[in-house]
């Protein structure tokens, strides 16, 4: 179906047959690597202009990403490859081949919670905070990925004569279809938009993550039952991705409402109030320690003063008695001269 032309009814008599790639010097660029590409860097953008909200820097933001983006790929093709084996078995080499698709997003999501758990423990910061922030992030890559798979053609659902239904026309036939990758799509948009709201007011550390992860859960849980390419659990004829979002589902709902109804949360053990209170105390005994050491310097700066004026008093001291031990010397002489001058006139 990857070359088939593509309609949608209720947007009129029309359909369009875009290619898959574009060509650069002979080399074949996939759409879909670079609608992904897209996804990715404006989820970074956005996660770089929040990352302060949450304790962080950009550059936090910068670094994790060296680590997580290879893991992502990594840990999407690996869940894929997994569960699609039939695909591969027969030519290994197309594993390492993923210009056209085939990453698990749920791989890709374990591979990028991956790389943040190893990174916080390196750098010492919370694991919560920083999965709360990337996930806001991960839902902008997700809407936007989405479209990848409408341009490859695949993703699609069950065939419908839904209002919204999408058609593929190929060799001159035309199947009508569920355009899942358009619901998830606009699912994960209209989470985007929600989770970003309900993290300027969280509570604690872990509970926009564990929001996103019931969000996204619901949702794929029902989308991936419409879908005809779903990866099972091996042969018990179980959808993966809608096994895992229903686990999604159920475990972050249970925290939020235990969280909700059992704990008192309170708002100065958010990371990023931890982090202000101790950037305030350090930068307090950076005060008094700078006031100490002006009164060191104001007191020894005193004492060299005294000591100078000290020694100015001892050399007047000196000065004068020498003046007036002159001045004995010169009245002595002067009675000796008065004595001889009065023996002088006696003879």
């Amino acid at each position: 179906m990857s070359r088939a032309a593509i309609s949608f009814p209720m947007l009129g008599d029309f359909s369009f047959n875009p290619s898959n790639y574009i060509s650069i010097g002979g080399f074949r660029v996939y759409w879909y690597g670079i609608i992904i590409a897209a996804g990715f860097l404006l989820a970074v953008i956005y996660a770089s202009k929040r990352a302060k909200q949450f304790g962080f820097t950009p550059d936090n933001i910068l670094d994790v990403i060296l680590l997580g983006v290879p893991l992502g790929i990594i840990c999407g093709r690996l869940y894929y490859v997994i569960f699609y084996w039939k695909l591969y078995q027969n030519d290994l080499s197309r594993i390492f081949d993923i210009r056209d698709g085939g990453l698990g997003m749920y791989g890709v999501l374990f591979g990028a919670i991956l790389a943040l758990i190893i990174y916080s423990k390196h750098k010492k910061v919370s694991i919560l905070a920083f999965l709360d922030l990337i996930c806001i992030g991960f839902l902008i890559g997700q809407f936007i990925g989405r479209w990848g798979n409408f341009i490859n053609r695949e993703a699609y659902g069950y065939e419908t004569d839904i209002f919204c239904r999408m058609g593929l026309t190929l060799n001159g036939e035309t199947i009508y279809v569920h355009p899942t990758f358009l619901y998830e799509s606009l699912w994960n948009f209209a989470g985007f938009i929600l989770i970003h709201f309900l993290s300027k007011k969280r509570k604690y550390d872990g509970q926009v993550f564990l929001m996103y992860l019931g969000w996204y859960g619901l949702g794929r849980m029902f989308i991936e039952g419409l879908r005809t390419d779903s990866l099972y659990l091996f042969n018990t004829g179980i959808r993966v991705s809608q096994l895992v979002a229903a686990i999604s589902l159920i475990v972050s709902l249970m925290l939020l409402l235990y969280n909700k109804i059992r704990v008192q949360h309170n708002p100065m053990d958010l990371f990023v109030n931890r982090k202000l209170a101790q950037e305030a105390a350090a930068s307090v005994v950076s005060i008094e320690t700078s006031e100490g050491q002006d009164e060191e310097s104001a007191q020894t700066d005193g004492a060299s003063g005294a000591a100078e004026g000290s020694s100015a008093e001892e050399s007047g001291e000196e000065h004068t008695d020498g003046d007036a031990g002159g001045e004995d010397q010169d009245a002595a002489s002067y009675g000796g001269d008065e004595a001889d001058d009065s023996e002088n006139g006696n003879t």
